[in-house]
């Protein structure tokens, strides 16, 4: 099977031994996603909803660069700090995924007691390319 790294300046650089994500066997692998700002590096002002927004937009700017899309996300993975924040990430979860009558993909999403840089939320995805 043949790995390909790929990574965009739409999203933030990896900060350890790790890709944005991988195209293998017809799919892209993403690695979480947390709302940093790819041009600063920064966590993003605001609550869940700009936190999640962000998440989304790299994850959006990986995939495209790996020749996906959004569209094409079968699987994703939501971490959040705080299971109260469920709702209104999942609000806007769903004007990314399963927009316009798509099918959403699949997801699970876990409370968990601690995410990089203290953030809200942390998204990762599979998606066909």
């Amino acid at each position: 099977m043949t790995k390909i790294a790929v990574a965009t300046d739409g999203a933030p650089a990896a900060i350890g031994p790790y890709s944005q994500a991988i195209r293998a066997g017809g799919f892209v692998f993403t690695a979480g996603q947390i709302p940093l700002d790819p041009a600063t590096g920064q966590v993003v002002a605001g609550g869940i909803a700009e936190q999640t927004t962000r998440a989304l937009d790299s994850l959006k700017a990986i995939l495209e660069e790996a020749g996906s899309s959004l569209d094409r996300v079968v699987k994703t993975t939501v971490f959040l700090k705080d299971m109260n924040d469920f709702a209104a990430m999942n609000a806007v979860y769903a004007t990314y995924l399963g927009a316009n009558g798509a099918a959403p993909p699949a997801r699970s999403t876990v409370e968990v007691s601690r995410l990089p840089k203290d953030v809200r939320v942390e998204i990762e995805a599979v998606a066909e390319v």
